[in-house]
Order: C-alpha cells, then structure tokens, then sequence
C-alpha cells in the first residue's frame, strides 16, 4: 500500500509539471550569456589591445595545427638543396602507390598526363605547352626535386601544398618516381 501511494505522488508531481508546460512561452533562460554571445566584428575597434583593433595576428613563431614547415626555400637553391637532400620519410611498406595513383590523376594527371609523358588533357588541348615527360634525359628528378616543386610549383606550375597533406605529397612523389622507371625501360 506504501508503495502505491509513492508512485500516485511521483505521478501526479510528473503530471502538474508537464501539464504547466506551454509550448508557446519560451523557457526561462539560466544563463542567457551562453546562449546569445556578444558578437564582435574582426576590424572593430577595441581597448582590449594596444593596437586598437580586435583582429590580431599569431604571435611571432606560432605554426598552424597539423603544419609542419618545410626547410627549404621556394627558389632555384631551396630546389637544387632538396634534390641533393630531401628523401622520403615513407619506408617501403607505408608507400601506397594506388593511393599515389589516385592523388596524380586528381591533381597531375590533367597536365602531365596518366602516364608521366607530358600528354595531359590541357597538353593535347593546347591549353598548356612544353610539358615534358618524365623520362626525358634532361629531366633527373628524384624524391627531393619533385616534393620541392609539388610544394612550391615550377615555371606554370603552381603550388599544390594547400590541396595535399605532407604524407599525400610523399605518396605523390613514390607514383611519380613508379611512372618514371615505366617511361625509361
């Protein structure tokens, strides 16, 4: 009898609280501020900083989350240094060439073609010009020369360092190297 009467309590306490409840009158608000922040515009001005404005650049030395920097400069001696330098740090089981593949026709392949023989869709379209092969003599690429030059671009070949991650660059730089040894035998 005790516990009938427990649970007729309980369920009339539920019932009086769900049956006050109006759907059209909105909650109360415990702490609005978490709720409605108070907005501020990047350039405004502002007293909290010496320069007077809300936008502040990262302190000198910060580097971006998942950035590493690369060592080498973006000119003819960053490229000639990283191709007498630079190595891949994949080791032969962490190199996957069907993902190499799958990142140079996404990104290569429309220019230097899907084969490595300068004969993209741009190249046969004449869109673009003098895309060489890879196997040509003139042409002694290896893993440091091609990262630097995915990394910075070369002559009309831009930069590719905001679309591929530095591991996406090295799987880039393996299927190139694969296709190169295809043109030269």
């Amino acid at each position: 009898m005790k516990h009938l009467i427990k649970i007729t309590i309980v369920a009339l306490i539920t019932v009086s609280f769900t049956s006050c409840n109006k759907r059209t009158r909105p909650n109360y608000e415990y702490m609005p501020n978490m709720y409605e922040s108070v907005a501020y515009e990047a350039y405004q001005e502002s007293d909290a900083f010496a320069n007077g404005v809300e936008a502040q650049l990262p302190v000198e030395g910060t580097i971006s989350r998942g950035y590493m920097p690369f060592d080498y400069a973006g000119d003819t001696d960053g490229y000639n240094l990283a191709k007498a330098e630079l190595t891949s740090p994949l080791d032969s089981t962490q190199v996957d060439l069907n993902r190499g593949k799958e990142l140079y026709n996404i990104y290569c392949g429309i220019c230097h073609g899907n084969k490595g023989a300068g004969q993209g869709q741009l190249v046969k379209r004449e869109k673009i010009l003098g895309v060489p092969s890879y196997a040509d003599a003139g042409r002694a690429i290896n893993e440091g020369s091609i990262y630097h030059v995915i990394y910075y671009g070369k002559n009309a070949m831009g930069s590719y360092a905001n679309q591929l991650r530095e591991e996406e660059r090295w799987q880039v730089v393996a299927y190139v190297l694969s296709l190169k040894a295809d043109l030269e035998k």
